[in-house]
């Protein structure tokens, strides 16, 4: 992250024709403080050479105490904004004023912090620096690489967009912008980039310890953009969400709220919707709740979950005195199942499908060859609905001996605040569950909401939504794939992707000054600070996150 005594920061302005000193200047503030830098970070303005003696942007220069830097329209034209507009491309040529200029500004920094030396002689050998003091060649000065820190931000008359200046070491390929062309909207690596070279990361495939290890389990995606202005690809919900119609449906419920809830009519909804009967469904606050209930109504002499996974049915089981194995899926295999690894006197086992935060979508045979006489075989799958056709799902069987499908409406519907899950078992285990729950669990509203959501018109709606976020995620995976240092979790189906990049601790904190968050994956049990696990999103948003993770790429050297 940036700070005022570190950046070499650069302004690019656009403007028209007599736009006063006020307006440009209000802009640069806006656009300094989305940064998170003052005034004194900059170091100079730059604009189109034709613009530079405009009273607007010479006086908003002179007041900020930096120079006004003047590009001729063809140099403008050869860098690639990542934001271009036709207007500003008709009339001069660049198809954003403000990005190409705070990028040549950047890219041709020479000041301290872009690694001249000071003092160096004037009359030295072209290309070798006298360090100071000493008489012997220095290495030789670092060069700049531009950073797009805020995009094109504009006003009525005025454009304004900030880049920094990141030193190079003398060994590395540094064009003055790192840009692919406009085509592709996005930034990322450059080709021939060396491989990153992996830590090591190894996992047991059997782990039965009572773990008191430095997992967070009661760590979610909501921590990393709560209270904070971020783009947030941390949480798995849709974006958008909940729908106007449905929006309505919980307004009108309201009326009712004198009333106590009554789930008859949302509980036969679940169960015509999966064609069981209603004895087989019990609707609960969030699968959250179903991972209480069944850690305390059912007895487990050896429960074992299988990871990385949702951390909160082991924090659950935790919390109800069970002592919890592990099965730790490994990252060679491709986080995917292998029945064989599960013990087989473990009395309950947990395992996501599609898993969270693997995206792993395992065959429903393999889950269902978990099963045993006298086992409790749970099966999360709160994301389900984001797999086209929910092939895999187990949703609706009842030939697999005790199997328990828990299912979550948070994720496509935009509910979180509203809490409403379901469970589907056998009658009996649903009877135990019951009888652990408090009275009137679920809302009103919350039914109101479960009853809609079961609809044809609703079902159609997700399976709509769930190619669309096949269609969003291959572009994710495509724009990630252009990045050495970044490796992904192939075959990903979920509403989310899994990354593996040295450092990504770092990394997430340069992501989140600028702008994004991303969700830590060292809470998970199985994997560590190098893992990022990122949530599908519109394709403009991955794009603009994409010209982000370059950033914080290159800014972490």
């Amino acid at each position: 992250m940036l700070s005022d005594g570190e950046a070499s920061a650069h302004l690019g302005v656009g403007a028209r024709s007599g736009v006063p000193v006020d307006e440009v200047l209000a802009l640069v503030d806006a656009v300094l403080r989305e940064a998170g830098l003052s005034r004194t970070a900059v170091r100079s303005l730059g604009t189109l050479d034709a613009r530079a003696a405009e009273p607007g942007i010479a006086g908003a220069a002179a007041l900020l105490g930096v120079p006004v830097r003047g590009f001729a329209a063809e140099e403008l034209a050869a860098v690639s904004v990542p934001h271009p507009s036709a207007r500003p491309l008709a009339a001069t040529g660049t198809a954003s004023v403000a990005e190409a200029a705070a990028l040549l500004a950047a890219g041709t920094d020479t000041g301290a912090d872009a690694g001249a030396v000071p003092g160096a002689d004037a009359g030295a050998v072209p290309g070798v620096v006298v360090a100071p003091g000493t008489g012997e060649p220095a290495a030789p000065p670092a060069r700049a690489r531009a950073v797009l820190l805020v995009p094109k931000r504009k006003t009525r008359r005025a454009t304004c967009a900030l880049a920094a200046s990141v030193p190079v070491r003398s060994h590395e390929d540094a064009p003055g912008a790192r840009l692919l062309p406009r085509t592709h909207g996005y930034i990322a690596g450059e080709p021939g980039s060396p491989p990153t070279i992996p830590t090591p990361h190894t996992t047991a495939a059997m782990d039965m310890h009572t773990h008191t290890d430095a997992h967070d389990l009661r760590h979610h995606g909501d921590a990393e953009v709560r209270d904070e202005k971020l783009i947030d690809l941390a949480v798995n919900v849709r974006t958008d969400t909940p729908p106007d119609w449905l929006r309505r449906r919980i307004a009108d419920s309201l009326t009712g709220l004198a009333a106590y809830p009554d789930g008859r009519v949302a509980r036969a909804a679940v169960a015509e919707r999966h064609d069981l009967p209603a004895n087989r469904v019990l609707l609960t606050a969030g699968a959250a709740e179903a991972f209480v209930l069944l850690a305390r109504a059912l007895p487990a002499r050896r429960p074992v979950v299988v990871h990385p996974q949702f951390t909160e049915p082991e924090a659950a089981l935790r919390d109800a005195g069970h002592a919890v194995g592990r099965v730790l899926l490994r990252e060679e295999d491709g986080f995917r199942l292998d029945p064989a690894a599960v013990p087989e006197d473990a009395d309950l086992v947990v395992i996501g499908n599609p898993t969270n935060p693997t995206s792993v979508l395992h065959p429903a045979a393999s889950i269902a060859a978990l099963a045993r006489p006298g086992r409790t075989l749970v099966v999360d799958e709160a994301f389900m609905d984001a797999v086209p056709g929910e092939r895999e799902s187990l949703a609706g069987r009842t030939d697999v001996p005790g199997l328990v499908v828990l299912r979550s409406l948070t994720k496509t519907w935009g509910l979180a605040g509203l809490r409403i899950g379901y469970v589907l078992a056998a009658p009996g285990t649903i009877a135990d569950l019951e009888r652990a729950q408090p009275l009137w669990p679920v809302s009103t509203p919350a039914l109101v909401a479960a009853e809609a959501c079961m609809s044809r018109a609703a079902l159609a709606e997700a399976e709509h939504a769930a190619h669309r976020i096949g269609v969003e995620r291959a572009h994710l995976l495509a724009g990630l794939a252009e990045f050495d240092e970044v490796r992904t979790v192939a075959g990903a189906e979920g509403p989310f992707v899994l990354v593996r990049i040295d450092g990504a601790d770092a990394v997430r904190e340069r992501l989140r000054s600028l702008g994004f968050a991303a969700r830590r994956g060292d809470t998970f049990p199985g994997l560590d600070r190098n893992w990022l696990r990122l949530a599908v999103r519109d394709r403009a948003t991955t794009n603009r996150f994409l010209q982000a993770l370059d950033q914080a790429l290159l800014m972490g050297g």
